[in-house]
């Protein structure tokens, strides 16, 4: 049997393409004095990154027979988020981060000011994508996604994850408390993902326990497989650099279980990952792989 890297590779090229495709087309460049705001963002999400939650919100939309022209633009949503954050997260204020994707941050190919506003404008970007009616034309499907990625992306999710991340080098983090900044910080993205496939197919929120197990599952696998590659990867394959949370004293799934019992770990999870998938047939084939490749990645 190929291994899931390889079996997702057509699936991670096209999204890649597809996204890059739409981002060029939102953010022309114009010839005005927002022209270095404009070029800033599209340095940011065009071009390198896994794509893996635009991919997850195609491949959940995928179980509920959702247009994939819709789908996408979910997912240029999602992306738009997850953009935004790593310029932020990149800031010397944040991880003071030098390369992102292979290729220097953005503060660094432009300046801090600039990074901020690029930032901003992507999350927003996020939501302007999502009311459109050309997303869906129930205004309450509409509201829904846009509620959804407001909590996943806030204090209560991502946000809030950031803000325990930043505090962690100087506090005495137990498992529990990393699994907890990790569902916040890492998780809650990908449990949007899945439950953007869930509004967007119709599906009541009594419906969508599946969902939101394989997302938990997978959020956590994904972490632990990039605590893994902090430890045992190259720079020139993460395109970012490794290391950091051990240099600043930082508790991780590693540092708490130890190498062997945190792969163990991870694989345990992607196994229950599959398995809430267990009600869908064929349809279902993309997020299987998806959770494979989680814990298989060289980056």
């Amino acid at each position: 049997m190929p291994g899931a890297s390889l079996t997702l590779k057509p699936a991670l090229d096209a999204i890649g393409k597809a996204i890059d495709q739409r981002f060029d087309r939102l953010l022309p460049v114009p010839e005005d004095s927002r022209a270095r705001l404009f070029e800033a963002m599209r340095h940011a999400a065009i071009g390198g990154g896994k794509r893996m939650r635009p991919l997850l919100v195609v491949a959940a939309c995928d179980l509920f027979h959702v247009d994939r022209e819709r789908a996408l633009r979910v997912a240029m949503a999602i992306e738009c988020i997850h953009v935004y954050s790593l310029i932020h997260d990149d800031l010397p204020c944040m991880d003071d981060d030098d390369m992102r994707r292979g290729k220097p941050t953005v503060h660094k190919a432009f300046d801090e000011a600039t990074a901020v506003l690029a930032g901003d404008s992507l999350h927003d970007l996020a939501y302007d994508i999502l009311a459109d009616a050309a997303t869906h034309e129930d205004p309450f499907v509409r509201l829904e996604l846009i509620q959804a990625l407001s909590a996943a992306s806030g204090p209560m999710g991502m946000a809030g994850g950031q803000m325990m991340d930043l505090v962690a080098g100087d506090a005495l983090y137990d498992l529990g408390a990393v699994t907890r900044l990790q569902q916040l910080k890492t998780g809650a993205l990908i449990g949007f993902c899945l439950e953007a496939g869930g509004i967007m197919g119709g599906i009541a929120d009594g419906q969508r326990t599946p969902l939101r197990g394989y997302a938990r599952d997978l959020g956590l696998a994904f972490q632990i497989a990039d605590d893994l590659l902090d430890v045992e990867g190259t720079e020139a394959a993460a395109g970012k650099a490794l290391r950091k949370d051990e240099e600043a004293g930082k508790a991780t799934f590693v540092s708490l279980l130890g190498l062997e019992r945190a792969r163990t770990q991870a694989q345990m999870l992607i196994d229950q990952a599959i398995l809430h998938l267990a009600s869908f047939g064929q349809e279902a084939d993309l997020l299987r792989a998806i959770a494979r490749f989680a814990i298989e990645r060289d980056r």
